[in-house]
């Protein structure tokens, strides 16, 4: 009971929308890796039945449970969520940052990865190139996981749905924001600091939402981002345990399932109390309790 109180807490605490929203302006810096000329920001896979059924049909479906979504990880992004993405970018003056949706592009990465500056050689040459070949050899478009890679400052998108679509995106933002890239890149191997940058993503795609006075898209936020967080939770506390002994796989869903249920029940909670009239805050950016 302890520990199901334990976690509670944590969903409760980890999503802080910013209110008011904080607007990215000129926050990619003068070493920000740009796009080529006549490079489409945005670029789509071609579709493979097989490829995509197998992810989606197969790989897919213990996340799928877990968060309850049938969109996650279906390797079918939709238009709207495409558009969803691209206003969140465009809203917050993020021009360089690299959308895959859907693609596979080792190559591509690759070179990303070489020619990204704002990251020292040191961080991309050894947790980089870890990080770019584990997407070459387990590919997303198979496995799936949504991801931003601060590494060649690109977002991988694999699921059809908006929330997911700006959690990430939010990643880029923050990312785009800190003067130690690589350093804030590499802290996510300390223990629970994930469950730092995972929360500032939920919280400004959450406040992107509020601040568009788009009602049902941040009631989606709450619904898919607040179980997701608990699986961060759930990933981290896993992670330290392993340290005194293997983890089956099996246990491994349980633990995020059993986890993911907070998250689903204050999502809901949340959702349902969208449409009430907000209160008034200062002009000053604060973090709000999502409670």
């Amino acid at each position: 009971m302890r520990i199901f109180c334990a976690l509670w807490v944590f969903v409760v605490l980890a999503g802080c929308a910013a209110v008011p929203y904080p607007y990215g302006r000129d926050i990619e810096g003068p070493k920000a890796l740009a796009l080529r000329d006549r490079e489409s920001q945005i670029e789509r896979g071609r579709p493979i039945a097989f490829v995509d059924g197998l992810g989606h049909y197969f790989f897919s479906l213990p996340t799928k449970l877990i968060l309850w979504n049938w969109s996650v990880e279906n390797h079918r992004i939709t238009p709207e969520t495409e558009q969803a993405l691209c206003d969140y970018l465009a809203a917050n003056d993020l021009r360089q940052v690299k959308v895959r949706l859907n693609e596979y592009a080792p190559g591509g990465e690759w070179s990303r990865l070489v020619r990204n500056r704002e990251i020292g050689g040191g961080w991309r040459y050894t947790l980089g190139v870890l990080s770019t070949v584990f997407y070459t050899i387990f590919p997303g478009r198979v496995f799936g996981g949504d991801h931003y890679n601060p590494y060649t400052n690109t977002i991988s998108i694999y699921s059809d749905h908006p929330s997911i679509a700006l959690h990430e995106g939010a990643h880029a933002k923050d990312f785009a924001q800190r003067e130690l890239k690589g350093l804030y890149a590499a802290s996510r191997m300390i223990p629970l600091f994930p469950l730092y940058q995972e929360a500032w993503a939920t919280g400004d795609a959450i406040g992107f939402h509020r601040d568009q006075q788009a009602a049902e898209a941040e009631k989606n936020d709450y619904r898919v981002l607040y179980p997701a967080y608990g699986t961060y939770i759930a990933g981290e506390s896993l992670g330290i345990a392993s340290w005194f002994g293997p983890i089956s796989y099996p246990v491994e869903l349980a633990v995020q399932a059993a986890v993911a249920i907070p998250g689903h029940v204050v999502g809901r909670i949340k959702a349902s109390q969208v449409d009430e009239a907000p209160e008034p805050t200062d002009s000053a950016v604060v973090a709000e309790d999502i409670l």
